[in-house]
Formats: C-alpha cells, structure tokens, sequence
C-alpha cells in the first residue's frame, strides 16, 4: 500500500551540463556523465498526517556516465528543523519510496543508484525566486550554490528561456538559469556557470499535480 504523499514549493537545481541540459530531451550528457544539486523548499506538504511545511532539503546526485546507465550515488541534506517523523518522511519521498513505479524523478533517479549514502541533517538556508531565476542555497561546511538569470552576451539584458513537458516526471514549466555550486559532502561537486534550473514542484505519490 503506497503512502499518501505531496509536496508544493520551489526548486532550484544545478547540473554539471550546458544551459538547457540535454537531459531535459532525452539526449545524451554535456560532458558524459551527470553530477547535480536539487533544493527544494516546501511550502506546503505532508506525508500521511505528518505536515512538511516550512521545511527545505537538498538532493546530491552522481552518474559516472549517462543517468540510464545507472551506478549512481545519491545523499540528501534533510533540514534540522524536521523532527524524526518529518525527517524519515522527507527521506522516503527523496528515495522514491512510497511512490508509484515511475511517477516521480524521486523514483526514478533512486532505480539508478548504486550506492545510496546516509542523509544529513544539517541547517539549510534556501531562498528561491522560480520567475526571477534566482536562487541561494547555503548547508554549512556542506553546500553552496547560487543561480541567476542568463545574460545576453550582445544586449547586456536578461535572457528569458523556459522548457515546458507536459508529461513530467518533475515539472510541467521550468525556467532556464545560469548556477554554480561547491559541494563538499559524502558526493563533492565544484560546478561552475552550468545549467540551472528553477521551477514550481507539486506534485503527490501519483505524479506531477501542476
């Protein structure tokens, strides 16, 4: 019996691939393997009768080649605010467990792993603008990351780019942004002006909501 899930805030993420990520159609990598930072803050949740408002969590995800190729690593950072109820249930979500086969990125990203690490818990300081294609995440001695919107090389002004899918498993609208992050836990990272995405994520154990 699954449980009743659902989680709606934002989400800001940053991969090691060019701007637009070749992941989002089903290409082939930049560089030919995947490394990513996805932080999402919840604005509304819950897990069963446990609410999740308010709280934030970060994942880290590595594929030494293409994401269907599998032996990936994953770790997530869970908020220290959560308390052992919200914090096992942010961790089952974030795993894919509880969840319909396929339905979310959760699920799928976790059907790729190898080696699952222990989660963190850690103070996470994330504040994320999904139209303004800003984003500031900050886990002490763990994370940092940071995303804004891409320039025009030739007009000085900001560049406005969005990807739609209809058919998700993360998000039907994304906006498209520039990021760089330093990552220093059990997966470390050092991304630099690659792909950032920021986009609404809402969805429940079923799939994408909206």
């Amino acid at each position: 019996m699954t449980d009743q899930w659902m989680l709606k805030g934002a989400e800001y993420t940053n991969c090691n691939c060019a701007w637009g990520c070749p992941c989002q159609f089903n290409s082939p990598t930049t560089y030919g393997h995947c490394e990513a930072v996805a932080a999402t803050a919840i604005a509304e949740g819950h897990y069963g009768d446990t609410r999740l408002d308010g709280l934030n969590f970060v994942l880290l995800l590595y594929w030494p080649g293409e994401i269907a190729d599998g032996n990936g690593k994953m770790q997530v950072i869970i908020d220290e605010r959560a308390n052992e109820a919200q914090f096992e249930a942010i961790r089952k979500i974030s795993h894919g467990e509880s969840t319909a086969p396929g339905a979310t990125h959760y699920y799928v990203f976790n059907s790729t792993m190898t080696e699952v690490l222990e989660p963190i818990r850690s103070a996470i300081d994330l504040n994320i603008d999904v139209e303004a294609r800003k984003g500031n995440l900050s886990a002490p001695g763990l994370v940092d990351s940071s995303g804004s919107p891409i320039v025009d090389p030739n007009s000085g002004e900001e560049f406005v780019a969005m990807i739609q899918l209809p058919n998700g498993f993360e998000y039907h609208t994304a906006y498209m942004g520039n990021a760089s992050s330093k990552v220093t836990a059990g997966i470390s990272m050092d991304l630099n002006d690659s792909y950032g995405q920021f986009n609404v994520l809402h969805m429940n154990q079923d799939g994408v909501l909206g």
